[in-house]
């Protein structure tokens, strides 16, 4: 066991299926000669080759087209779209084409690919550079999509996702590059659909994803230490969604606080909350609480962006609120 950030992971999980399968390649703007814009492809060109690991012109709508198409031709490529944002120029390749090959060609066509995209506030990139836009894909049927909130769940998700065959959006939170945790050197994947109780407790559930399960870790801790104790559930993939982890720990702790960075109006809280209003009503012993973001972009200014992005008090704030908790 090895001890890697994130951006280590990620490429350790690259490295080693572009090792062993030599249907993988890599391309994006910058991946090659100088490693990716956040390192994540570093050393990968110079280890397997130009033809594998591809710099491309910065054309999104070009590259992402050109990954699309090689799945269907036999090739298992990961795209990396450097920041979400920019997804507004090769939307149509990703959910007008490869999301419904599958369907429209009777099951018969495969489009083993990924795009590895970055997402999330906190970085003072400003609104154009720091959206968190997974509710969007979630949204859409024939894609899954995939947020790691660690090292190890980085690799074990990526690796599974090279291995689909199905296109996968896989989001990286610039925020998590730095984190560093344990992470097995050898191959491992992690299954889609299979949320990761971070957590027990039998107060309060609180679902989250991303960068929002680390938010929710400290409350939960802050709270602990008050006599409250939270269930933390890390969804990691939002489709497909594990109901059923989320169905299970409601009807234990009958209360609900979902944590989510993206905006409140059609994102993943507003859905989870929606799931559990209609599957586990009866178990509900106080009105589900929301924490997110604003309905506003994401400022540049420091400190509103700060104040944008939900901390672990408005956590505890909700919690405090569901529980009826008043000291």
């Amino acid at each position: 066991m090895a001890r890697m950030n994130m951006v280590q992971a990620l490429n350790s999980a690259m490295d080693v299926m572009l090792g062993r399968d030599p249907r993988v390649v890599i391309l994006g703007e910058d991946v090659g000669y100088f490693g990716g814009v956040f390192r994540a492809t570093e050393g990968l060109q110079r280890k397997h080759g130009e033809h594998r690991v591809l710099d491309t012109p910065i054309s999104e709508s070009a590259f992402i087209g050109a990954a699309i198409g090689a799945a269907t031709a036999g090739l298992r490529p990961v795209a990396e779209l450097m920041f979400v944002d920019f997804m507004g120029v090769c939307f149509d390749q990703i959910y007008n084409q490869a999301a419904k090959f599958r369907y429209m060609f009777g099951g018969k066509a495969v489009t083993p690919v990924v795009i590895r995209t970055m997402y999330g506030a906190g970085l003072r990139a400003a609104a154009q550079h720091s959206q968190c836009l997974y509710p969007l894909f979630t949204h859409i049927p024939g894609l899954k999509v995939v947020l790691p909130a660690t090292p190890y769940d980085a690799k074990g998700l990526l690796t599974q996702a090279i291995r689909d065959n199905d296109p996968v959006m896989f989001f990286e939170h610039k925020a998590l590059y730095d984190m560093a945790g344990p992470v097995p050197e050898e191959s491992y994947a992690l299954p889609f659909g299979e949320a990761n109780v971070v957590r027990e407790g039998g107060d309060v559930t609180i679902v989250t994803l991303g960068r929002m399960v680390h938010t929710s870790l400290e409350a939960a801790g802050q709270l602990a230490a008050d006599g409250v104790q939270c269930e933390v559930i890390d969804l990691r993939t939002t489709s497909p969604l594990d109901e059923d982890t989320v169905l299970e720990s409601v009807e234990g702790t009958g209360r609900l606080v979902v944590v989510d960075e993206a905006h409140p109006r059609c994102s993943i809280a507003t859905d989870i909350s929606a799931l559990v209003a209609k599957k586990a009503f009866g178990a509900l012993q106080a009105p589900i609480e929301m924490v997110t973001a604003p309905h506003t972009p994401v400022p540049f200014s420091s400190a509103l962006e700060d104040l944008y992005i939900p901390d672990a008090q408005r956590v505890v704030n909700a919690v405090k609120t569901v529980t009826g908790w008043t000291r």
